[in-house]
């Protein structure tokens, strides 16, 4: 172990309960407490982002950075920072208390000059990270390859109208899920920043198309070559950086991997953040990925509803949490997915502890929204209604229009005879919206 860099937090968060003044504390999260026959830890499955958390100096397009980050000082060995990076990662994460951590392949390594010194910084790397990750006990959610910051990627990485500039980003994706699959990481996530489009006007869009398909299948293959049996999750978005980006959305995706035969190798990493760009609630595109089968894990966030970017800051609202988690429970709960803090301090935030205060709070506003989810799942408080409305479905005529046995002529028959003459019926939202409330107010903490 080097240096330590956050001693404020001299010892591990614990719980302390909703009374206690001690900001440096859990209010509500209790790793060993069981929820649904789970320990709340195993439910929520909760991991730190290396990017924005260790890499991430505090800039924006109109100031430089603002943050306290002595492993970022411009200077010295590329490798001596990045170690330092590292531990300073592994010691927030075990204070934090929390299982997972995630990163990005040029996170945890230098680049350098050639593809070869990035495959040596990498595999160097690894082997840190390996010998932390034994000290500790911390384990890898998912890793991925940064396939959109370097200049090289600026019109695309799968989608590039250049053939060699696939090629690196294929090359890059080999090394970044074999350094995944060495650290055990339960998911390999590939997320199409750039593949997209800025204008028409030099785009084709159905070759662009083809290329991803592709480079999608490349990966599924290399994944069952090398042994790797974590999921490949697709993190949906629909733009920034790009104007329009393929991987639009929970159902453009899904669009996408059913029209080239990929529906059964990958599932979906649903940013909450990402989904309200979209022009969508991060339940809606959390319920689409549940029930259609494609739901793998989320990064945890939300925008500003004040700005029209990803402002990824830190998710805080129990409401909205609720019904993310109630989706995710209904539908079986985690499996190789988890929670990841896809998050930024905001630039004013100075101080290191604040990433603690960012954490806490989130994971606490999780962990909440998890108990108000099983309250809803167990009193049946939504399903009931939803079944009894849906009713009909199971019944004569839903049946027969199901099965194939009905036609529009035998329909017409049926309702020019009389024997169906429907009414309204209310959808009763502002009832179940009290409802949910009123699980929401006497949930116990």
């Amino acid at each position: 172990m080097g240096k330590e860099f956050f001693t404020d937090v001299p010892e591990p968060i614990g719980y302390a309960g909703l009374d206690s003044s001690d900001p440096l504390s859990y209010k509500v999260y209790q790793p060993d407490r069981l929820v649904l026959g789970k320990r709340m830890e195993d439910q929520m499955r909760v991991a730190v982002c290396y990017w924005h958390s260790f890499n991430w100096p505090g800039q924006d397009v109109f100031g430089r950075g603002t943050f306290d980050r002595p492993w970022l000082e411009v200077g010295g060995d590329a490798m001596v920072a990045a170690r330092q990076k590292m531990d300073a990662a592994f010691e927030f994460v075990s204070k934090l208390g929390v299982p997972f951590m995630c990163f990005h392949d040029v996170d945890i390594a230098p680049e350098g000059e050639t593809f070869a010194d990035y495959a040596t910084n990498l595999e160097s790397m690894v082997d840190y990270a390996e010998e932390r990750m034994s000290e500790t006990g911390i384990r890898l959610l998912w890793g991925t390859a940064n396939l959109f910051s370097h200049p090289r990627y600026a019109a695309g990485a799968s989608t590039n109208p250049d053939p060699s500039v696939y090629a690196y980003a294929a090359a890059q994706v080999k090394h970044a899920l074999e350094a995944t699959h060495r650290l055990g990481g339960e998911n390999y996530v590939l997320w199409g920043g750039r593949d997209g489009y800025e204008t028409l006007l030099n785009t084709d869009l159905r070759q662009e198309g083809i290329q991803m398909a592709s480079f999608l299948t490349m990966v599924a293959e290399h994944k069952r070559n090398i042994g790797f049996e974590g999921t490949l999750l697709i993190e949906p978005k629909p733009a920034e950086p790009t104007k329009h980006q393929y991987d639009y959305d929970s159902q453009t995706v899904h669009g996408f991997l059913e029209r080239f035969d990929l529906a059964g190798e990958y599932k979906l990493n649903i940013e909450g953040n990402h989904a309200t760009l979209a022009g969508h609630s991060f339940h809606h595109d959390v319920a689409y990925a549940v029930s259609h089968g494609i739901f793998g894990s989320i990064d945890a966030n939300r925008g500003d509803p004040q700005t029209g970017w990803d402002t990824d800051q830190f998710p805080n609202s129990v409401d909205e949490l609720s019904l993310i988690f109630y989706e995710i429970l209904k539908g079986g709960g985690f499996t190789t997915g988890g929670f990841n803090f896809d998050t930024k301090l905001r630039r004013q935030s100075l101080d290191r502890s604040d990433l603690f205060h960012g954490h806490i709070g989130g994971i606490d506003a999780l962990a909440k929204a998890l108990l108000v989810a099983a309250d809803l799942l167990e009193a049946d408080t939504l399903s009931n209604p939803l079944s009894h409305r849906y009713a009909g479905w199971s019944e004569d005529v839903g049946r027969g229009i199901l099965s194939g046995s009905e036609s529009l002529e035998s329909l017409e028959a049926r309702v020019m005879s009389g024997e169906l003459d429907p009414s309204p019926v209310s959808g009763s939202q502002e009832l179940l919206e009290n409802r949910v409330n009123q699980v929401i107010w006497g949930s116990e903490a």
